[in-house]
């Protein structure tokens, strides 16, 4: 890939590696799936899928737009971030844990993604891109919204059907006894 010259050289290669993230990811995805015991968060993944999917879409037009080809740039952090995920999932004998550990390393694909999403609106209102400030901020919105959601499904289905019945209620004690301490504080 050639040497960003111009602050319009960054952000085209900003754009051109998110594209491939998301085109990587879109494209993990499907066989992930099928490794997941969890309905939600299978649901989940078909929703980030498609999300995916649609800014692969717009960042086409984008494309069109800048006069720029979205060139065949490869998303090495994405790569990196997708192969570690493989390589646990391979790694892992426990089926009890595999939820739990596609669902971490998800959210690490897609706090990358904030970031880079973050990074191109900013670049984008400094060069008065609209059509990238935009979708990049609807896109920002959803992937906090959908990294909240993949939070919450971790902390209240997917991390405690990992645990033993009986790690369940020491757990479940330990999590009353700091909430009773909260609440003598106030």
């Amino acid at each position: 890939m050639p040497i960003p010259r111009s602050p319009e050289d960054l952000l085209t290669t900003e754009l051109k590696e998110i594209y491939s993230a998301e085109r990587q990811l879109t494209r993990a995805l499907p066989k992930l799936q099928k490794q997941i015991a969890s309905e939600r968060l299978r649901e989940m993944l078909n929703k980030r899928r498609d999300q995916g999917t649609a800014l692969i879409e717009q960042l086409d037009e984008i494309f069109e737009e800048m006069e720029v080809s979205k060139g065949r740039v490869k998303n090495v952090a994405a790569e990196g971030l997708l192969e570690d995920m493989n390589q646990h999932v391979e790694e892992i004998k426990e089926e009890k844990l595999l939820d739990p550990v596609l669902l971490a390393s998800l959210q690490k694909v897609e706090h990358y993604c904030i970031a880079a999403w973050g990074t191109a609106a900013s670049m984008g209102r400094l060069l008065g891109q609209q059509a990238v400030v935009k979708t990049m901020e609807r896109i920002l919105e959803e992937g906090k919204q959908f990294d909240s959601e993949m939070t919450e499904l971790a902390e209240q289905e997917v991390n405690p059907a990992m645990l033993s019945e009986e790690e369940k209620e020491e757990a479940g004690g330990d999590q009353g006894k700091r909430a009773e301490k909260g609440n003598r504080r106030k």
